[in-house]
């Protein structure tokens, strides 16, 4: 899954702070419950020092063979078990205050007393306090390591988000970016330097792209009229040539062939230069339009060409067909959608045009096989072999839609029947 830049960063860093603040926090800890360790040991080591000259003092303290008050027993060892060195170590007693086991730390040190006796001294010191002064320890910690890390990823969040406050703005302005229309070109200072230094190689790459695209716009508008001035010369002068009746009918028949060429580059020239101000946004401008009325007009427009192949043209109004498009576009996407449907219609066939909320089916008799709906709405793609099909109606077609995302253009075949399906996804005109 993709996020943001913000997002990444701050993922990453709180891996890092994780890891570096654990250990810290581990090395933190264990080198407190050393201090604490020792500090108890060191208090051991004392009264071991004390209660042995005080032994030599009074030797009624011989006679403590249990703990008492005071925390400390003596017993007499054989000379064979007598150690010389000290022992520390942990162990539980009970507590009577408690009801209960409680840690202790215990230290062994043997001596010699004032009678040539072998005698071993044990002192206890209980470590309750010293638990619960790690376990306070401990809890602080855990406390300070979730504080930190949240307080660290606030902050470089608040960071992040007004260091960046720039690159989104530089961002959103490539998005609304078209080509051809014109963006604002105002001076922005910024004070992060990468981003000043971004922001005008951007505005630099948008004004060389704008005069590329202006050359070339104005290089297929003067060939395409360019091209057509001498296409309809050459046709008229083969008309001229066709009404010579000293030709004789195989001349006739020749001539006739090539003018239908010509007609035929005429409408291909026509119509990439269609497609080439669709793909370039020269129909930027918008409005409600209301296709139902479109269609019924248009219809009535190609009455004669729909009654040149007799055919029968139901309009099905179901509801209301009203978006926000280009007035141009929507009359060339629907002039095509209708032209196919008839020009490639049986002879005394049907066309069946479905007007719906959010959908617009043109059903039409035909072939009696299914187009090729891969390749369908190609350019150049023709399914049968028609010399006067320029192969760029559909082509027109799908190129309008892709100028709206939200509407789509789908082929479909069943009951003998083409469906070219027209549907938009626009909630503002939803019943």
């Amino acid at each position: 899954m993709k996020v943001s830049l913000k997002y990444y960063t701050i993922k990453y860093l709180i891996m890092i702070l994780l890891l570096i603040i654990a250990v810290w926090a581990g090395l933190f800890y264990a080198y407190i419950l050393d201090e604490v360790h020792d500090n108890v040991d060191d208090g051991l080591r004392d009264r071991k020092i004390q209660i042995i000259k005080a032994v030599y003092l009074n030797p009624q303290l011989l006679k403590n063979n249990e703990f008492g008050f005071n925390e400390f027993k003596i017993n007499p060892v054989k000379a064979q078990d007598y150690q010389n060195k000290s022992r520390l170590y942990n162990k539980m007693y009970y507590m009577e205050y408690d009801d209960k086991d409680q840690p202790y730390r215990v230290l062994e040190a043997d001596f010699m007393d004032q009678f040539k006796g072998h005698q071993r001294l044990v002192i206890r010191t209980s470590t309750v306090e010293e638990d619960e002064l790690i376990y306070d320890l401990t809890t602080a910690l855990i406390v300070l390591y979730i504080l930190l890390v949240i307080s660290i990823v606030a902050v470089n969040g608040y960071l992040l988000n007004k260091a960046m406050g720039p690159f989104y703005q530089i961002l959103d302005k490539l998005k609304k970016y078209q080509f051809g229309i014109p963006f604002s070109q105002e001076k922005q200072n910024y004070k992060i330097t990468e981003f000043e230094e971004l922001n005008v190689e951007i505005n630099e790459m948008i004004a060389r792209n704008e005069i590329v695209f202006h050359q070339q716009k104005q290089f297929i508008e003067n060939a395409s009229h360019e091209l057509q001035t001498p296409l309809a010369i050459v046709i008229n002068k083969i008309d001229l040539q066709i009404q010579n009746e000293e030709l004789d009918e195989k001349s006739i028949s020749l001539l006739s062939e090539v003018k239908n060429d010509l007609r035929r580059m005429v409408g291909l020239n026509k119509s990439l230069l269609m497609l080439s101000k669709i793909e370039n946004s020269q129909f930027n401008t918008t409005s409600d339009i209301d296709f139902n009325g479109m269609i019924i007009q248009l219809v009535q427009n190609y009455e004669d060409f729909i009654a040149f192949k007799k055919i029968k043209v139901s309009i099905i109004e179901k509801g209301k067909f009203i978006a926000d498009f280009n007035h141009d576009l929507a009359g060339i996407l629907l002039s095509n959608l209708l032209k196919n449907a008839v020009k490639y219609n049986n002879e005394e066939g049907t066309l069946n045009i479905i007007v719906e909320n959010n959908r617009i089916i043109f059903q039409n008799s035909g072939t009696p096989v299914p187009l090729d709906q891969s390749r369908i709405f190609n350019r150049f793609y023709k399914q049968g072999s028609d010399r006067t099909s320029t192969g760029l109606g559909l082509s027109i077609i799908k190129t309008i839609i892709k100028q709206y995302p939200a509407w789509d253009i789908a082929y479909e075949y069943g009951d003998h029947m083409h469906y070219f399906i027209l549907t938009k996804n626009n909630s503002r005109y939803n019943e």
